[in-house]
């Protein structure tokens, strides 16, 4: 059975690989991958696999969006270290889940249901997934934040973007206040309705009203014209174009 594992941290990746081979010791580990680029490019030369385990959280982003940008024809076991994501969801066809830290018993109840399952050759039909998550999932309508000594909320559709800065997030409404967070990016990008937000790059989320002005740049890049006002070139990574093009548009 050879496997890919799309996992970014590295003792999670190498704990999965030591349980999965002396429960199937015939288990042939393909390769280890840990971002969203590099797996769009290695599922872009139609690599022959059995199964993934895929990290639903990377560090450039959610690996769904692996799926937007090339096709995934073989099984996937999605592992996450967090349970608000409507984890009943990923029972629509067949694909299961595992909650980090990985129990050997789930893990082997996973491998044995892979194997008693016919799996669509059509590939992963994460667009169904999406939308039993999406109706199940309950977008954040607030965020509490501290200011002037007292505590007060946001509501989301006043909120223009967040951004990360040497490993802190921050808010900015649309009255240009600036708010710590204790969220990361990464878990806020869970948290909100994809509809009205998208996450432009590795450090910035921005809402939909907030976009003033796009602009080619160079790369096959977008520049953003942003209000309020950010203090940066506001720019739309490369890989990530299509994809927010086709978010504008939707």
């Amino acid at each position: 059975m050879k496997v890919l594992i799309i996992e970014d941290e590295s003792p999670a990746a190498s704990r999965l690989e030591r349980i999965l081979k002396a429960i199937e010791p015939s288990i042939e580990i393909d390769k280890v991958i840990d971002t969203v680029e590099d797996s769009v490019e290695y599922f872009n030369e139609s690599p022959t696999l059995d199964l993934v385990f895929m990290d639903i959280q990377l560090a450039d982003g959610l690996s769904f969006e692996i799926f937007n940008r090339t096709k995934v024809t073989a099984p996937v076991i999605f592992t996450t270290a967090y349970d608000h994501y409507a984890l009943k969801a990923f029972k629509v066809n067949s694909i299961d889940y595992l909650l980090k830290p990985i129990d050997e018993t789930e893990l082997k109840a996973a491998i044995e249901k892979y194997k008693n399952t016919q799996h669509n050759s059509e590939g992963v039909d994460l667009k169904s997934i999406l939308s039993v998550v999406r109706g199940e999932h309950t977008f954040r309508k607030r965020f509490l934040v501290k200011t002037a000594g007292r505590l007060t909320f946001i509501p989301s559709d006043e909120v223009s973007y967040f951004f990360s800065e040497e490993g802190t997030t921050f808010i900015v409404n649309r009255a240009n206040d600036r708010y710590l967070l204790e969220q990361t990016l990464e878990e806020l990008e869970a948290q909100l309705d994809p509809g009205e937000f998208y996450r432009i790059n590795r450090k910035m989320i921005v809402g939909s009203k907030s976009i003033n002005r796009i602009e080619p740049y160079s790369n096959n890049r977008l520049s953003l014209t942003l209000q309020p006002a950010f203090a940066e070139e506001v720019i739309v990574s490369r890989h990530r174009t299509s994809d927010f093009k086709s978010w504008l548009d939707s």
